[in-house]
């Protein structure tokens, strides 16, 4: 099959490998879209991270690099064994984390089978499981190749009413509603909070389409290039321009003084942090949602005289996939296609893909790739 390998920094090629081979309890599905993910690109420009085997820290099963990058995807099923849920050609969304639970065959491409889940896993928090990795890394293989192989407990089915043309948006609209499950704020209580989002780029757009979808009005979102101050307005209450404007202020005017409840940290800047810690009030709440390419300084005296509660988020637990799915289904997630701007064949993903966001990154929010299409017949 096609697969477009990551073989290091700046370094992406299209080459023909072997299909992964199923192994018990898992089904072959064959690629529709994967979105082009934040991680991938950062993979892209300085990586291999320590997310990524490499010769050097491969996985125990010997995975490393080159792999086949890509966990935003969906597809539709191939000829699934006797007795699966599933039938050939069945559309599905694919949770692409992998944990001790899946460790029960060679082609996981993971360590060997464990006796046991671990404590995280047999206590419900798989998300947090001890050997966690994922299709797009630690497998080998991935959405940017045109077939996957995966347990089927990590399958979804997808209703008629949401389209593979869009439903590659599940993933990280699924990491947004587990942020902002985390803060345990009541789903009926968002109307009336003031909430301030830093950064609107994919994964902070996202998050306002869910906040939108929980019924939260007074949503405000710091964000520096024009372009996408203009694509967040369309969903967001108030934006303001951390480099021309002075965002304590602003905030305050809009509160009438009294701060917001809750800040959600998309972006990884420090001075966002330390603008975020400023417009919290009392007893507020900060979620990390950004991954930091480095360590950061916390602007503890804030940190402490406020008594701010700070939590970090990282993927989505079990349920947050269902739930994203029911609410797309049900009509109540509107605006979600707005997330991807542009869509492209496998073969140019370098150029089209990785280096038109190196380029122009403030202009996208999701680029798509789509392995098993030509690019003639790829529509916008």
């Amino acid at each position: 099959m096609k697969a477009a390998r990551y073989y290091g920094n700046h370094d992406i090629r299209i080459d023909q490998v072997e299909e992964p081979t199923p192994g018990e309890g898992q089904l072959i599905v064959d690629v529709e879209w994967c979105g082009i993910c934040g991680s991938d690109l950062h993979e892209y420009l300085t990586g291999p991270s320590n997310l990524i085997p490499t010769p050097a820290n491969p996985t125990p099963s010997g995975v490393h690099i080159p792999i086949t990058m890509g966990h935003e995807l969906c597809g539709r099923v191939r000829h699934p064994p006797p007795g699966s849920q599933f039938k050939h050609n069945d559309p599905v969304m694919i949770d692409p984390r992998i944990t001790c639970r899946n460790y029960n065959h060679p082609s996981s491409s993971s360590p060997s089978s464990s006796p046991s889940p671990c404590l995280p896993c047999s206590s419900h928090l798989s998300h947090c499981c001890s050997q966690l990795g994922y299709v797009g890394g630690t497998t080998g293989f991935g959405g940017f190749g045109q077939v996957v192989v995966i347990s089927e407990d990590r399958l979804l089915p997808l209703p008629p009413s949401i389209s593979l043309e869009h439903a590659a948006v599940i993933e990280p609209l699924s990491v947004v509603h587990h942020a902002i499950k985390i803060s345990s704020i009541p789903a009926d209580s968002w109307k009336e909070k003031f909430v301030f989002v830093i950064g609107g780029g994919p994964i902070g757009f996202a998050l306002l389409l869910i906040l939108k979808a929980l019924g939260a009005e007074k949503v405000m979102v710091s964000e520096p290039t024009a372009t996408r101050r203009r694509q967040v307005s369309e969903v967001a209450w108030k934006v303001v321009d951390p480099v021309g404007e002075n965002v304590v202020e602003r905030v305050s005017e809009w509160t009438g003084g009294k701060g917001v409840e809750v800040v959600f940290d998309c972006a990884g800047v420090e001075v966002g942090l330390k603008s975020g810690m400023e417009v919290l009030r009392n007893y507020g709440l900060y979620v990390m949602v950004a991954v930091w390419p480095k360590p950061i300084t916390i602007p503890c005296w804030t940190f402490l005289a406020k008594h701010i509660t700070m939590k970090g988020t990282l993927i989505f637990a079990d349920s947050d996939m269902e739930e994203v799915i029911a609410m797309m289904a049900a009509g109540k997630l509107a605006g979600y296609e707005k997330l991807v701007t542009g869509r492209i064949a496998l073969d140019d993903i370098v150029k089209e893909g990785f280096e038109e966001l190196v380029n122009h990154k403030d202009e996208h929010i999701k680029i798509l790739v789509t392995p098993n299409r030509r690019r003639d017949s790829i529509t916008e």
